[in-house]
């Protein structure tokens, strides 16, 4: 039996000032965690209790359709130079040497270390699919470590990876893990949504993430209450409603006009009399390319094209151009490429005849951009602008793409649905990449196929935050007093407060219910401390746990307070009956999450 008195729970009264969002506050005021270092957090005994029981419900789900791995945490460096990652990563990266001069990594992900068994151990069709998995801790060196455990530098994940004969093979490796996925975000109890996501630095031609909504979040998705469209802004996309063009001026050609101080959007519009959507904004970037292996990377420029409503999304814009960072033009750069200043950028003359008036400059325009007509433009001269600029007409492109993060309202992009998007910051949990061929094409991973031809396996990479369900689940459960989880994922299932311990009925009452719980397969704390029992309550309320048992002067008539944490909402019991009670109510919420 535990025993709060001889437990290491060291409850604050209040957070710490740096903490910003609730789980940040309510970890370190209930003794879940402690900081050790930016973005480095020890896990204490309520911690460590609940990350058990989270990885528990992990294990037990992927077992049903995967095998458990553990591999190293420290890696070296030829497996990642093989995939092309090794300067791909660039400083989220954690790198240092051996005392032989040896270049190691602490590892992030193990696409590459699994491939690399796959490669040597993999000979034939007939031994897959496979599915590996391992709960392993992983490491990134996070610029800006915050908000707790959802920005940090050691974290713990669930990885998984995929190894099929062909795309048929990975699209059910795929739905497996979906199917998994949602069944553990549904038992940790979890109210999650699924959205369409970027693939990021992982590559591949399909990814999802499950998120789920928080103002703690530093992602946006785009949803419709209507249809259930979701997608992560770096994804998201809509129907735009028309668009009232312009009146031609004079002979209809682009023509010159001084707008002296008009570098500003909004300043535009109220100088031409028109809605921004009918101004080009121009955004200047300069984007990064990795080099291959022994190349050096190299810095290009980036023009992006859009209506003056609207706004870049960088994610976009960098998978468009294959880059791997964007920074903004400085001055020389923008005299460079646009021979012209920030604020008067446009696209007239920018590239003729497919070469760009700067040598190596992309030119991208935002698809709702095409098919139209008679806007507004930079001149790419001081204080002045273009109007009657038709693309198409006017100028031409290097590609024409989709680079505009949606807004709020827009109209869902689900034909014959008639719903608004809404937009809300989220947490992400977890997240599932189609990875295709990158990693086992490039790293030489190769099996016959049933005609005996040597075919390369399809892979899928997965991966859950064990730390961010902890989070996830606090962030969408608390209230000033502290937070409550699920039973399948608390410290404790219950805790038996008694309320004076000096009184021996009372405390001999408490040791016996909280044996009977035990009895009843129940995780049980007993709170025997020699504190008064507004703290005691007040403790109980911060720590997580969904359900506690007050002993106090009732046990005089048989009788107990069963108090539900998420609630507030106290009812009380027979002592005989209690147990049962809390037992049915935690198979009625399991029994709920199962069939979510």
């Amino acid at each position: 039996m535990h025993r709060w008195s001889k437990l290491f729970i060291p409850t604050l009264r209040e957070a710490p000032a740096d903490a910003e969002v609730a789980s940040h506050k309510f970890l370190l005021r209930s003794g879940y965690i402690r900081q050790l270092g930016a973005g480095i957090y020890n896990y204490l005994f309520l911690g460590q209790r609940s990350m058990n029981k989270i990885i528990g419900i992990v294990r037990e789900e992927m077992d049903k359709i995967g095998q458990e791995f553990f591999l190293p945490a420290i890696l070296p460096r030829e497996p990642w130079e093989q995939s092309g990652r090794w300067t791909g990563m660039g400083d989220n990266m954690f790198r240092l040497k051996d005392r032989k001069g040896a270049d190691l990594c602490l590892g992030m992900t193990h696409e590459e270390i699994m491939t690399t068994i796959a490669r040597s151990e993999l000979r034939s069709y007939k031994q897959l699919p496979q599915i590996w998995y391992q709960i392993q801790t992983k490491f990134r060196d996070e610029p800006r470590p915050k908000s707790g455990l959802l920005r940090v530098r050691q974290f713990t994940m669930k990885d998984s990876y995929s190894f099929d004969i062909d795309k048929a093979g990975l699209d059910k490796s795929f739905d497996l893990h979906d199917a998994i996925y949602r069944k553990i975000f549904s038992r940790c109890g979890l109210k999650f949504v699924a959205v369409e996501a970027d693939s990021g630095a992982m590559g591949g031609s399909q990814s999802q993430e499950f998120m789920v909504y928080t103002d703690a979040g530093e992602d946006l998705i785009a949803s419709c209450p209507v249809c259930g469209y979701a997608a992560n802004l770096e994804k998201a996309t809509s129907q735009l409603d028309p668009v009232t063009e312009m009146e031609a001026t004079g002979d209809g050609l682009p023509e010159l006009v001084s707008t002296p101080g008009c570098a500003a959007i909004v300043d535009v519009a109220e100088f031409f009399k028109i809605s921004p959507a009918s101004d080009v904004k121009c955004v200047a970037y300069m984007g990064l390319k990795r080099g291959a292996a022994g190349q050096p990377d190299t810095w290009h420029g980036v023009a992006a094209f859009l209506r003056g409503d609207h706004q870049v999304n960088e994610t976009k814009l960098m998978g468009a151009v294959g880059a791997a960072e964007l920074r903004t033009m400085q001055a020389a750069e923008l005299e460079q490429y646009f021979k012209g200043p920030a604020g008067y950028l446009g696209p007239v003359g920018l590239v003729h005849n497919e070469k760009p008036m700067g040598e190596g400059l992309t030119v991208v325009v935002d698809k709702s951009l095409e098919g139209r007509k008679n806007l507004v433009a930079g001149a790419n001269k001081l204080d002045y602008h273009q109007r009657n600029v038709v693309p198409g007409r006017d100028f031409t492109w290097t590609l024409s793409t989709d680079i505009r993060s949606v807004n709020e309202g827009e109209a869902c992009p689900v034909s014959g649905c008639d719903g608004k998007l809404v937009v809300g910051k989220a947490v992400e949990v977890g997240h599932i990449f189609k990875l295709g061929y990158k990693y086992s094409e490039s790293m030489g991973a190769r099996v016959l196929d049933p005609n005996g031809k040597e075919v390369t396996p399809i892979m899928g990479s997965y991966g859950i935050g064990i730390e961010r369900i902890l989070t996830a689940a606090i962030e969408q459960s608390n209230d000033k007093n502290g937070f409550w989880l699920p039973a399948s994922i608390a410290p404790f299932t219950v805790v038996v407060t008694v309320t004076n311990v000096g009184d021996d009925a009372l405390r001999q009452a408490g040791e016996t219910l909280a044996e009977e719980l035990e009895a009843a397969g129940l995780d049980v704390l007993l709170d025997d401390r020699d504190e008064r029992a507004g703290v005691k309550f007040k403790d109980a309320d911060l720590v997580g746990i969904p359900y506690r048992i007050n002993v106090g002067k009732k046990v005089a008539s048989g009788q107990v307070e069963l108090v539900t944490r998420a609630t507030a909402q106290s009812v009380d019991v027979a002592m005989g009956d209690v147990a049962a009670l809390v037992k049915t109510r935690v198979q009625e919420e399991q029994l709920l999450a199962s069939s979510s």
